[in-house]
């Protein structure tokens, strides 16, 4: 389990002190729960996030115990390191919208047809229970050719699951080469 500390002052100078020594400074936040300042170390954090089987997973903050799902972050545009992340906790029985990622299988029949496949989304977003709450959407795009195009409406959710994007928006397709 990650375990994390409680950020007691939030400004500038001891967000610096704290990522100087290793640490990434993360807010944590839920429905109708008040904010979380808090920080944790970045290689334990990665490796948490890497090594994790679903969206939802747990960390210690404090003597708190909380499922929380990764909303955003943000990254150094030079260095690529992360510089900070917002937590959404994931309360039980709760409907919540979160971000779900979607994988692409299969090979285009477009691309030996001289096209070059194109993924416009990669999340999608969705309105559920946190144990409803799918790990990714699978798209098969082996039958798609030149021209052909997967929407969210073509997604398959599970029962409890409802996505919230517009259905006529364009998921992956296979454009011709130029």
């Amino acid at each position: 389990m990650l375990e994390g500390i409680i950020r007691e002052s939030i400004g500038r100078k001891a967000a610096k002190a704290l990522k100087r020594d290793g640490y990434l400074i993360a807010n944590i936040y839920g429905k109708g729960l008040e904010n979380i300042n808090a920080a944790f170390k970045v290689n334990e954090f990665i490796k948490e996030v890497r090594k994790k089987s679903s969206l939802i997973f747990d960390v210690k903050v404090g003597s708190q115990v909380l499922s929380v799902v990764v909303v955003d972050y943000q990254k150094d545009p030079v260095t690529s390191d992360l510089k900070h992340v917002d937590l959404k906790i994931a309360t039980k029985g709760v409907l919540s919208k979160f971000m779900v990622p979607i994988k692409v299988k299969g090979t285009a029949i477009g691309l030996k047809n001289k096209g070059v496949l194109i993924q416009s989304k990669r999340r999608v977003k969705v309105k559920c229970l946190p144990e409803n709450l799918p790990n990714f959407f699978e798209l098969d795009v082996s039958k798609l050719d030149v021209g052909d195009a997967l929407l969210v409406k073509d997604i398959v959710t599970p029962s409890g699951v409802s996505i919230i994007d517009a259905s006529r928006v364009a998921v992956v397709g296979v454009e011709k080469a130029r």
